[in-house]
């Protein structure tokens, strides 16, 4: 049991979530509500690196499990003092920190969704960004040499603190973008300004890159680009990172290095024996059969060892594929009564029960969950007390 389950919540995980699973909703969230994307969820995406940087550390996630919240502010991070989220995410997807993005222009973060045959066979996958870079024509000035003036409005800081009355004796002070120099600091005169860039020092380009994904690669690899980030001037391009993103598959569940499939067999084949094909995600066939006599269970696991996905690194090696065998069942009275001796005769016999007089005859009936469920929200609204007439229900809960 956990006390609290907001950081749970904030990411869409349940408390028995694996480090795993907790990286995979940290990294959807993170790349869906980064500011760069989404300017107006800066609340939310603080939140969701806040709601990581507990859950991935496991003393922290203890801790919230206990205490919530508040334990996290007294004991875990002393005074409730998160990580800047922008760090948080730059650790996660490889930027680096606080320190490298003041020498380094912004990383530029890609999402690519793959399929899991792409990661069984390798594939190549050609991306189309748009990307600053440095003005040809300006050479980054922006404009005429000498033409650029630090901005007086804001004395070069590229920020403006203006401050309201907010009542008798309170102000408030707000710290907002420069209008004048739009948060550059500085300014050029409208006729100096570069004619192909406005000004701006940089100008957009199309730029495709070419992405080569490796046998065996899994969900959330990340691929780093250097250097090919947005340009500023006095800055070293950033990176561009491709986060590969797994797309679910028909028929096979990947953990790790193996495979998972689950087959449907028919009663038949589970008790004389079947011969089934696989395609696997090379469009290869394999045949399967069980051996004579064996009787395959339902539920029952069996595996093709160097079947499964390829290692990275390593793609001549391969793991496991895992089958779970369900058996399907006939339908109701799929054999006729006179028939049914017949069958018994070659089943295992069926165990004896001797019924006594003081023993109950009980019937067996379908059992529908929603029935039950609507039976516990009305059929008991009420309690009778002998005393006092009728009264609320009331539910003891234990933990």
């Amino acid at each position: 049991m956990v006390k609290e389950m907001g950081y749970y919540d904030t990411l869409g995980v349940k408390p028995n979530a694996t480090s795993d699973e907790i990286k995979r909703a940290y990294r959807k969230l993170a790349l869906k509500y980064h500011p760069d994307k989404n300017p107006s969820e800066g609340e939310r995406f603080k939140l969701i690196s806040q709601a990581y940087e507990v859950l991935s550390d496991s003393k922290k996630r203890d801790l919230y499990d206990q205490g919530g919240e508040q334990a996290i502010k007294e004991g875990g991070l002393s005074g409730g003092n998160f990580s800047s989220p922008m760090d948080i995410f730059d650790m996660f997807f490889g930027g680096g920190g606080r320190m490298n993005r003041e020498r380094r222009g912004k990383n530029v973060v890609h999402q690519l969704s793959v399929s899991l045959e792409d990661m069984y066979n390798g594939a190549t996958r050609k991306l189309a960004l748009q990307k600053n870079v440095i003005c040809d024509k300006c050479k980054g000035y922006g404009g005429k040499k000498g033409s650029v003036e630090k901005c007086p409005i804001c004395k070069g800081r590229g920020v403006q603190v203006i401050v309201q009355q907010i009542g008798p004796g309170m102000v408030q002070q707000i710290q907002t973008v420069c209008p004048d120099c739009k948060g550059q600091g500085e300014r050029i005169n409208p006729k100096d300004r570069c004619s192909v860039c406005n000004g701006n020092k940089v100008v957009r380009e199309k730029k495709i890159i070419e992405i080569h994904i490796d046998k065996g690669m899994k969900d959330g690899q990340k691929l780093v680009f250097h250097g090919e980030g947005d340009q500023e001037p006095d800055l070293e391009p950033g990176d561009v990172i491709i986060v590969l993103d797994q797309k679910d598959h028909a028929v096979f569940q990947r953990r790790g290095q193996d495979l998972i499939m689950k087959m449907k067999i028919q009663l038949t084949e589970a008790l004389c024996g079947f011969k089934k094909t696989i395609e696997t995600l090379d469009e290869r066939v394999l045949v399967i059969q069980s051996r004579p006599g064996e009787v395959i269970k339902h539920g029952d696991i069996k595996c093709i060892l160097n079947e499964g996905m390829p290692i990275y690194k390593s793609p001549l090696e391969k793991g496991s594929l895992i089958i779970q065998f369900l058996v399907d069942f006939p339908e109701h009275h799929w054999l006729s009564p006179d028939q049914l001796p017949l069958l018994e005769a070659l089943l295992p016999p069926r165990e004896e029960v001797t019924v006594t007089e003081d023993m109950d005859q009980a019937e067996l009936t379908e059992f529908d969950p929603r029935e039950r469920a609507h039976r516990h929200r009305h059929g008991e609204a009420y309690e009778e007390d002998d005393d006092n007439g009728p009264r609320t229900g009331v539910q003891c809960q234990t933990s």
